[in-house]
């Protein structure tokens, strides 16, 4: 493995820490390893190996794709339905909310996670506790966003932190949009890409975007809640 892809991987894997809100220790218990070992991965002291590697892909569910080359979703697609969830007491696990994604025009997050609009709570593994539940309609991320299904999204604290090539719900002045976000060859300008090859990218000002959402786990949906 060559130095800037195992740079790249341990960036992805010091992301992951941060969103499980643990420090080394507590993660190196989490999946398993030496904690003096682990430090050593990640100051790039010692090669990552495929062992480590893959004790992260079974210990925590992420997705070894993401964690390898940064495509697909940290945690992946999750197969079972929402309806399959376990419910949670109201006030704890992750809200869902009986919102769309990708509709309404000029509305901030505030509006879309108004708390009249969450539905239920329910409890999925490796949930971030920062995420929240809302639907997505259309067919421009089809196949890996249908139509009617759920996502979990994280709101992003540092908009100029973009993890290329991962699927974001971006807020435009006019209209909420679900989308890749990859590179420009403008640094001023972003691309919008569609999973559906019908739909044609977006180049978009960085400054014309007022929020993004992180799209975390997508969860489909064959029952409506």
């Amino acid at each position: 493995m060559d130095t800037q892809k195992n740079a790249e991987i341990i960036a992805r894997i010091k992301y992951l820490m941060k969103e499980m809100g643990v420090r080394q220790v507590q993660f190196a218990e989490r999946i398993g390893v030496d904690t003096s070992n682990l430090s050593k991965y990640l100051n790039a002291h010692m090669p990552l190996s495929e062992s480590f590697l893959n004790r992260l892909v079974v210990n925590l569910g992420v997705s070894k794709e993401w964690l390898l080359d940064g495509t697909d979703l940290p945690f992946g697609k999750t197969q079972a339905p929402i309806t399959a969830a376990v419910a949670a007491p109201s006030g704890t696990g992750t809200p869902v909310y009986d919102v769309d994604a990708t509709a309404g025009i000029a509305s901030g997050r505030n509006e879309l996670f108004a708390s009249e609009n969450i539905v239920g709570w329910v409890n999925l593994p490796n949930m971030s506790p920062n995420c929240r539940i809302v639907r997505v309609s259309g067919d421009s991320m089809a196949p890996v966003i249908m139509d009617g299904d759920f996502v979990a999204v994280r709101e992003v604290s540092n908009p100029n932190q973009i993890y290329w090539g991962q699927i974001y719900v971006i807020q435009l002045d006019d209209f909420r949009l679900v989308k890749y976000l990859r590179r420009h060859t403008d640094p001023n300008m972003v691309v919008l890409r569609s999973e559906n090859p019908n739909y044609d990218d977006m180049d978009v000002r960085r400054t014309d975007i007022h929020e993004l959402l992180l799209v975390q786990h997508v969860l489909h949906i064959n029952t409506r809640l």
